[in-house]
């Protein structure tokens, strides 16, 4: 921790996947902000295994694989895997750099991604998901359990041939908000940084009157307008839209006003 840091003194809720947290947290502490690691979403694997068996027999019959977080590399990508090396005629395709980081730590290289936004929407508009490069392509798509159908549709609509593979599900914080409470109680919580709609949705679900109040008067960094969106929504006054990934949010961290 260093004590000079821009963070210096301040108690901040890191709330990715236990699997994903780590990073945010040493990069807070790194500059003098000490990481409370609350996860809004646990991740298990998907309740039915079959889909992504049957993905990993046909694996070499599509063109394209892309993969929505780091998630579900780590769920898909072993078993994947474990039929034989990463077929050499399939793309491998992801959402944000966390999921490139991922998919080349298991040696699956030369990932087409967004370079700024990191959404669905920005895939989209790169030059390998067009209308003319995919039309009558075959492209699977590994992923959680109720995630958006935009990417998929999208790409049906362009002429492709989508398969869906679920690879893990997503459920709330199983032991509860007490520790959030414990900390806003204690005036030891000064922001939440937040980097999914699903997760905050849970958050506020388990939160009562006291909790939602401790929420609206804590700043909240996200690192998307979907997610500030959905916030608003949700009733969360003191929000801060960063810039995407890790990056974003700890840089929105380090330019925010912490006496205003």
């Amino acid at each position: 921790m260093n004590p000079a840091g821009p963070l210096a003194g301040k108690i901040i809720a890191v709330t990715r996947p236990q699997a994903q947290a780590g990073p945010l947290a040493a990069a807070i502490a790194a500059q003098g902000g000490q990481p409370l690691i609350f996860p809004l979403l646990e991740i298990a694997a998907a309740a039915d295994p079959q889909p992504l068996a049957t993905a990993a027999a046909r694996l070499a019959d599509f063109a394209v694989a892309v993969f929505v977080s780091p998630n579900a590399v780590d769920y898909a990508l072993p078993l994947l895997l474990a039929r034989g090396p990463w077929p050499a005629g399939l793309l491998p395709a992801a959402v944000g750099p966390g999921t490139v980081k991922a998919l080349a730590a298991q040696g699956v290289a030369g990932c087409v991604a967004p370079r700024e936004r990191f959404d669905s929407e920005a895939l989209l508009e790169l030059p390998e998901f067009a209308a003319a490069r995919v039309a009558g392509r075959r492209i699977a798509i590994f992923r959680g359990d109720g995630g958006r159908e935009l990417l998929a549709d999208t790409l049906r609509a362009r002429g492709a041939e989508v398969a869906c593979i679920t690879c893990y599900r997503r459920s709330g914080p199983a032991g509860g908000v007490a520790p959030l409470l414990a900390a806003w109680r204690a005036g030891k919580l000064d922001a939440l940084t937040v980097s999914s709609s699903e997760g905050l949705r849970y958050l506020v679900d388990l939160l009562d009157g006291e909790g939602r109040t401790f929420l609206q008067q804590t700043p909240v960094f996200v690192p998307h307008a979907r997610i500030a969106e959905n916030a608003r929504a949700l009733g969360l006054r003191k929000i801060i839209l960063t810039a995407a990934a890790d990056a974003g949010i700890l840089t929105g961290l380090g330019a925010y006003n912490w006496s205003a």
